[in-house]
């Protein structure tokens, strides 16, 4: 269990499922420091009510102002300002919840410093998993995934060792077009792919969802944060999103971790960790759900997920160039320039083309990352806008 808390992405949908967790955990948690990004509104609410000792943002701009109405705050900005923010004195773990690849460096410099990571953002384990696997394990820090699929097999897997693992079983959604098989996918607008059925998330991961990319980068990430063979990670879709994933063993016994569709269970759970603490979370009802349906992926109406196992099985940083060639396509969607189904066809594109290479440290990883927007961005334009 950790004690003094710092939150990244503290006004997103994460971080303020985390400010619940934290409200109704008072005597237990002791929120040290916060960092967000344009959202500086919800940020002066936070501030006023958790009086934390520091804060980062992303502009220099909007630190001036912000320190101009908390004088006795500190206030820092960018990311050295998150690497100050995961160093404060005291600090035993860090909720890490900001969207894509932007705090990676903060990750590193949590695990660095022995803390515990509560790791939100399935990007930093695709880009960059054994690199910061390795990290952790030379300073003794804990990873403990807040992600809803990863923390039911970390739940499940609590007492048991991984050579007793068969394999684990993601489960997905469906995103809002499963159940229509006839739907023709290229025509989706932006609007139907954000019309999520039962999460309520930030834009980028809810049409990860749409696209079942969301799910694909969950394989990788399981594969890492487990120590898992490709074939070992398995998906099925659950449209009920109550069974959060399931844990087959050697002895073909299945646990599943099954609760309401609540992001404050796993952060909470993160946070808590071995212990278990009375959250907000309402109990299951399992004679009001009446029933739970599980069904295969259609590989063909959504090709996201076998790009993800082809990435784990060239490893070096595959992962990297899929993470963001999948980021910069989708703000192409966003923006309407491109199609749905435009989405996961740019990305194979790029990993098509792509020479892996090895990683030595971040630096390689930022490099890649950098490359791989370019030449995603390189693609788009010339190859598939019109």
């Amino acid at each position: 269990m950790v004690s003094n808390i710092v939150v990244l992405g503290s006004t997103g949908s994460v971080g303020r499922s985390t400010m619940d967790v934290l409200r109704a955990n008072r005597g237990r948690f002791r929120l040290l420091g916060l960092a967000a990004g344009g959202n500086i509104q919800l940020l002066e609410k936070q501030v006023a009510e958790f009086a934390p000792l520091a804060v980062s943002v992303k502009s220099q701009r909007a630190a001036r102002e912000l320190q101009e109405k908390f004088p006795r705050l500190r206030v820092f900005h960018g990311n050295d300002g998150l690497d100050e923010i995961v160093s404060l004195p005291g600090c035993d773990g860090v909720v890490a919840a900001i969207n894509g690849t932007d705090g990676l460096q903060a990750a590193f410099r949590t695990v660095r410093l022995g803390r515990r990571l509560c790791l939100a953002n399935k990007e930093t384990l695709v880009a960059a998993g054994e690199l910061i696997q390795r990290e952790a394990a030379v300073a003794g820090a804990e990873i403990v995934p807040i992600d809803s699929e990863q923390s039911a097999i970390f739940q499940c897997l609590a007492g048991s060792s991984r050579e007793q693992v068969r394999r684990v079983i993601l489960t997905a959604s469906g995103g809002p077009f499963f159940r229509d098989a006839e739907r023709d996918l290229a025509a989706i607008t932006v609007a139907e792919a954000l019309a999520h059925p039962t999460w309520s998330m930030g834009r980028k991961i809810t049409i990860d969802s749409a696209t079942l990319m969301n799910k694909a980068l969950e394989v990788i990430e399981a594969s890492s944060l487990f120590h898992l063979a490709p074939e070992q990670v398995d998906v099925v879709i659950h449209p009920q999103s109550v069974v959060h994933s399931l844990v087959e063993f050697s002895d073909a016994s299945v646990l599943a971790q099954m609760s309401v569709p609540d992001m404050r269970l796993p952060i909470l759970y993160a946070l808590s960790h071995p212990q278990r603490l009375a959250g907000p979370c309402p109990s299951l009802d399992l004679a009001a759900l009446q029933k739970l349906e599980f069904y295969p992926v259609d590989a063909r109406r959504f090709p996201a997920l076998q790009l993800a196992y082809d990435v784990l099985r060239q490893g070096r940083n595959a992962g990297a160039v899929f993470n963001t060639a999948n980021e910069v396509a989708v703000e192409y969607f966003l923006a309407g320039r491109i199609g749905f189904t435009a989405i996961p066809a740019v990305v194979a594109r790029v990993l098509d083309r792509e020479g892996f290479q090895p990683l030595g440290g971040l630096d390689d990883v930022l490099q890649t990352i950098a490359l791989t927007r370019k030449k995603t961005i390189a693609t788009i334009e010339k190859e598939v806008m019109k």
